[in-house]
């Protein structure tokens, strides 16, 4: 029985998954992407909002720091460098501002610090040792020389001091001398005013990119630079101001940036949040939606299953009903429950059975007296009174001494014995596609290639060839056990020929015969009769040998000449078809020549010298052929 590809509930599930799979992804994609926008614009405003808070927080803490050592070196100033008032202000300067570190005034020209006040408890409270900041001008010696010609700038000093410490490096002239302001201080009041609390970090650089105040520590402590990130060169490729814009790191991931450029020492403070913590509720949201989907994905499947029950259920019926009267069994049990499309095909093919097991009947009544083949044809109206001419082989069998058998037997006898060699002979026929195209007697005539070919006349031709060979095999296996008057050895002759006949039906429109007429057919029953002379069993003609001369052993026999023709005709043995595997007694283990041929079917040997194969040819003749 042949498999379903393709079930009619699979069908229904493909179809109602893709369509809601459709909707509700559209509906899913559409309210995320809505949702994703709000949130982006949401994310971008918020970023920006930190980022100016953190980016103002930052410019007042600096700008305090400044302004206050600046009072401080006026005053100092004011009172004399070297007085006792001044070291009190410095004092009392350090104790207000304890994360201040250090205040150094160096004169570029001469290289030495005019002044220099350092806050002991800093140094003391952080375990570092207050030389740190000689050796911070060291390091940053070129900055002061450029800060001496008025630039100002705020350098990382963390590297040296190992806290976060920033340097404010500004230019201070003071009774005609070139000198440079360096404050010293600590950065953990702008690290506290850039820790949100939120999912957003914030960090400053100064005009090199070197970053001053982040979160993490071990950047900073470094001294890494960040001009590389998308983020900072952007800020400095751009002249305004502020911008948010998104970006993509080194780690590959999306990041909403926004950075504000302070209005002293060149510095920029920036504010980032990973696009996908900003986009986790739009996630979870998309998720929600997919689990959703797929539970009425699996409610609908489910539904859809059982509904389809109600169809492939009875389907399934209706095509192992198929199969039965694929089989012959053409009255079924089905019974129409439902009153839809599919009940009413339930009756109709209950219906049609019947009339199938009707229209059989009479096929089998009238297939006992003609070819089943013609009889099917003959039933669907394909046969109709004339002919055609057809390339075909043509077959002819009869029993030796049938006449002396015969009469040895009672009548019914003869009938029986006729009946079980006919059945065996004829089964030998229907295997090959051949058609009996009539009994004549104890003669059997067959034809291949009419009414319906196999393909090509040669392929006709050694199907007839094999049929032969069968009915060889049977005719031992029918002698076996056989003896005596009552059951004599049966031999045969098998003549075959293959030519131009007429094929059709012959007679009037009320009695007619499908049946092949011309000297094709005359012939093969020419060659039939001379199996007895020659001592052979199967001969060919010339004619069919060409065509089956790539499978057959054969034994060339002598020619014979017929009517109408000039030349003698080549007629040969079959001896076997040494290739075939479906032939019983014939193949790889069949006879290799005649010799073998006549003693495995007890037929002595002719004295070539006295058989005259032209003789009585007339004899043969089939009248009215």
């Amino acid at each position: 029985m042949d498999r379903v590809r393709y079930p009619i509930a699979l069908k229904l599930i493909v179809i109602i998954t893709v369509i809601l799979a459709m909707s509700l992804g559209a509906t899913t994609a559409v309210v995320s992407w809505n949702v994703s926008q709000d949130t982006r614009i949401s994310a971008e405003e918020s970023n920006l909002t930190l980022n100016s808070r953190s980016a103002s927080a930052a410019e007042n803490e600096l700008s305090t720091i400044r302004a206050n050592v600046f009072l401080l070196l006026d005053l100092v100033n004011s009172a004399g460098s070297q007085s006792a008032l001044a070291n009190q202000a410095a004092n009392f300067f350090f104790e207000r501002n304890q994360g201040m570190a250090a205040i150094v005034l160096r004169n570029i020209s001469t290289g030495k610090d005019d002044r220099f006040y350092v806050n002991r408890r800093f140094f003391t409270s952080n375990e570092i040792d207050s030389s740190l900041v000689n050796d911070f001008m060291e390091i940053n010696a070129g900055y002061l020389e450029r800060a001496s010609k008025g630039e100002s700038f705020v350098l990382n000093g963390s590297p040296v001091f190992n806290q976060v410490v920033l340097a404010m490096v500004y230019p201070w002239k003071e009774e005609g001398w070139n000198q440079v302001a360096v404050i010293i201080f600590s950065g953990e009041n702008l690290l506290d005013a850039f820790s949100s609390g939120s999912v957003n970090s914030s960090f400053m650089t100064n005009h090199n990119g070197d970053v001053l105040v982040h979160s993490d520590f071990s950047l900073v402590q470094a001294g890494a630079n960040l001009s590389s990130m998308p983020l900072v060169k952007e800020s400095w490729d751009n002249q305004d101001s502020a911008r948010q814009i998104m970006f993509e790191a080194e780690d590959g991931k999306e990041y909403f940036g926004a950075y504000n450029h302070l209005s002293l020492a060149d510095l920029c403070v920036y504010t980032t949040v990973a696009a996908d913590i900003v986009f986790e509720p739009v996630y979870a949201s998309v998720r929600r939606n997919i689990y959703l989907t797929l539970a009425v994905l699996f409610l609908s499947v489910i539904f859809v299953y059982f509904f389809s029950k109600t169809i492939s259920v009875p389907v399934k019926k209706l095509t192992e009903a198929s199969d039965e009267i694929e089989k012959g069994n053409y009255i079924l049990h089905l019974e129409s429950k439902t009153r839809d499309e599919i009940g009413l095909l339930t009756r109709r093919f209950v219906k049609m059975g019947k009339g199938l097991d009707e229209r059989e009947k009479l096929k089998d009544t009238f297939g006992r007296f003609i070819n089943k083949e013609i009889a099917e044809k003959a039933m669907k109206g394909e046969l109709a009174l004339g002919g055609e001419t057809k390339n075909v082989t043509v077959f002819f069998s009869d029993i030796r001494s049938f006449t002396a058998i015969s009469e040895k037997l009672e009548p019914y006898e003869v009938v029986e014995f006729l009946n079980d060699y006919m059945t065996r002979m004829v089964e030998c026929v229907s295997n090959t596609h051949g058609v009996v195209d009539k009994f004549i007697g104890d003669a059997i005539m067959g034809v291949w290639g009419a009414p319906v070919s196999q393909g090509n006349v040669s392929l006709d031709a050694l199907n007839c060839v094999r049929a032969a060979l069968m009915m060889r095999h049977s005719l031992m296996e029918f002698n076996r056990g056989r003896g005596g008057d009552k059951k004599p050895i049966i031999k045969i002759g098998c003549g075959i020929n293959t030519g131009p006949v007429v094929a059709g039906q012959i007679g009037s429109s009320s009695r007619m015969e499908y049946t092949v007429i011309g000297d094709a057919v005359n012939f093969a029953s020419r060659t039939e009769a001379l199996n007895k002379p020659l001592g052979t069993d199967i001969l060919i003609t010339e004619n069919t040998y060409k065509l089956v001369k790539e499978h057959v052993i054969v034994e060339e026999m002598p020619s014979v000449t017929v009517k109408g023709k000039e030349k003698p005709v080549k007629i040969f043995a079959v001896v076997n078809m040494p290739r075939a595997t479906d032939i019983p007694g014939a193949g790889p283990e069949g006879p290799k020549n005649m010799a073998e041929v006549r003693t495995l079917l007890g037929i002595p040997t002719p004295d070539f010298t006295k058989v005259n194969v032209n003789e009585d040819e007339k004899k043969f003749k089939i009248q009215g052929q």
